[in-house]
């Protein structure tokens, strides 16, 4: 079976410190959690401010702690400068969507997942094409779906089908996620199996989203490391930066 990862926002981005989301995520069956603060409120020291970092948390309860970044702007100039920054110091970037940021995301092969494509913005086939040739991949995020009611969840359930029709018919990568804000929106991975069938997902689509994030940061670790140069060609024993 393949491990399964969930995505937050830790305290101060969230209401939960990172080492409460390890818990209750152990607790839930996940093998990991992707902490996706926004720049403007990173931890220097680790996801949780004066407290352990991603590999002291992960050594405790015994998951997978990844560092990710979520850019949120509505200027893709402004994007691209924190892409730059951040995409070798950080293992995964995201970047929040919207109506001005989803085209250049999808464009830009630097970013890792379009996070809530549909909830400030839209897809359509160009986008679709855009992020399968880039390997941008979409979020489809479930959580609207859990903790909205009324009109607004009927909106997201529509929002979720669309962007699930368009991505499969273009074969574009996707991940996916509650985006909890708190230890206490974590839904276990059977509740989000549950959610993918009412929007039209086979039980396997679910679970390869959720297994994506973990797949993603193997990647790009072995991407980090000073082995690597660019796929299939690492650094010998004798080669040297130029």
């Amino acid at each position: 079976m393949a491990d399964y990862y969930e995505a937050v926002r830790a305290y101060p981005d969230g209401e939960s410190t990172a080492a409460r989301f390890a818990l209750t995520a152990v607790e839930y069956g996940f093998d990991g959690v992707v902490v996706r603060n926004t720049p403007e409120t990173e931890m220097v020291d680790g996801p949780d401010r004066d407290g352990p970092d991603g590999e002291e948390i992960a050594a405790e309860y015994g998951v997978d702690v990844v560092d990710g970044i979520e850019i949120d702007t509505d200027d893709a100039s402004a994007a691209s400068a924190r892409i730059k920054d951040c995409r070798g110091e950080r293992t995964m970037i995201l970047v929040r969507g919207s109506s001005a940021l989803n085209r250049f995301a999808c464009e830009e092969p630097r970013v890792d997942v379009l996070a809530r494509p549909m909830a400030d913005g839209d897809v359509n086939h160009v986008l679709a094409r855009a992020a399968a040739r880039n390997g941008v991949r979409f979020e489809f995020d479930f959580g609207r779906v859990l903790r909205l009611s009324g009109g607004r969840r009927v909106q997201a359930l529509a929002d979720l089908r669309k962007l699930r029709e368009i991505a499969f018919q273009y074969d574009a990568p996707y991940v996916v996620s509650a985006s909890p804000e708190s230890h206490l929106q974590l839904r276990a991975p059977r509740e989000l199996l549950a959610v993918g069938e009412t929007i039209g997902f086979d039980r396997e689509d679910v679970e390869r989203g959720l297994a994506e994030w973990g797949r993603l940061a193997a990647r790009n670790r072995e991407r980090l490391s000073e082995s690597f140069i660019e796929p299939g060609v690492r650094r010998g024993k004798y080669e040297e930066d130029d």
